[in-house]
């Protein structure tokens, strides 16, 4: 009976149904790459920490790509050889994301998932915040509702957040989270921690710019996430979508998956169905607010025959061709 109670509140203190509990004290945060079994599923272990002397890990389902911080007490460890664990994934949806990421590493800009599913009728909103001194567009998320209000239980929404955002955004922070008990589904993006951006060519700009320690730009991001009780996703968007090879193959031995954009708004890129749309929300790019605003007004009658929806980042590609 108590071994239950255990698990029962390892389960519920790891956030595991709403990502809200903040793990402000976490510890000897670290990347992991291990083959996991919980909740009687296969999972991949990513990262690791302790919290007042408890272990956790961040895991992926590789099937569903849902990720979830887990006591290491409900988990069985049962292959830490990183090739072996690698060989664990072929087949399946995680491993196909790595071969879809490797296909355009080498694109100085949108690596990564940057295509259309063209079975979806829909679009895959992607939302940015960068560094800004200027406040959360809040119109974007009150239109959004709006659109769906009475149709959609939970609206997806990847929120690309980078470290200095919330910094200096707490209040902001919290209004946004606050989302969650009025429908919206979060998919917290990693936007790195510093953002780093300079009046230099893209070459050298962004990522690329000389003395970038990435490890520190992914792994600092994704505690401060935690910290804000926020459960980082398995998908990072590039500052700028601005990458080379190095970067990409960095990314995927962190186990992460670049997302890029096929439909960036404010560049005059128009949204299909199954399109990755990027806008802007720190307030710096009113053009593709205006431009998805006018979308969810031209989709409107479609939204409410829901004929067009939302999709999370994942949906869709156990479809995509090898």
């Amino acid at each position: 009976m108590k071994q239950l109670l255990f698990i029962l509140v390892s389960l519920a203190y790891a956030g595991l149904s709403f990502g809200q509990i903040a793990y402000v004290d976490l510890e000897n945060y670290q990347r992991e790459w291990v083959a996991l079994q919980g909740n009687g599923k296969p999972l991949i272990g990513i990262r690791s920490f302790r919290m007042k002397a408890n272990k956790y890990y961040l895991t992926v389902d590789p099937t569903t790509l849902e990720t979830s911080v887990m006591a290491d007490k409900v988990l069985h460890v049962y292959n830490r050889d990183s090739i072996q664990v690698t060989k664990s994934l072929i087949g399946s949806v995680y491993e196909r994301c790595f071969s879809i990421v490797r296909e355009t590493e080498n694109n100085l800009q949108d690596a990564g998932l940057n295509f259309s599913l063209p079975k979806e009728a829909g679009i895959n909103l992607t939302i940015d915040l960068c560094p800004s001194h200027k406040p959360l567009d809040k119109d974007i998320f009150e239109d959004l509702l709006s659109a769906f209000k009475g149709l959609d239980s939970r609206l997806p929404v990847a929120v690309s957040v980078s470290g200095k955002w919330m910094l200096n955004h707490p209040a902001d922070l919290e209004w946004l989270k606050s989302l969650t008990k009025k429908g919206v589904k979060f998919t917290w993006v990693n936007h790195s921690y510093d953002h780093v951006f300079n009046n230099t060519p893209l070459v050298s700009n962004f990522l690329l710019s000389p003395g970038t320690n990435l490890n520190y730009e992914i792994l600092a991001n994704e505690k401060l996430m935690l910290k804000n009780g926020m459960i980082p996703s398995v998908f990072f968007r590039c500052p700028g979508l601005v990458s080379d090879r190095a970067v990409i193959e960095k990314l995927l031995s962190y186990g992460l998956i670049a997302v890029g954009s096929d439909a960036w708004l404010a560049k005059g890129q128009r949204a299909h169905n199954g399109s990755i749309v990027l806008i802007h929300g720190n307030g710096n790019e009113e053009l593709g607010v205006r431009d998805f605003i006018k979308l969810l007004q031209t989709e409107s009658e479609a939204i409410k025959k829901k004929h067009w929806t939302l999709y999370s980042l994942s949906e869709g590609l156990e479809q995509y061709p090898h």
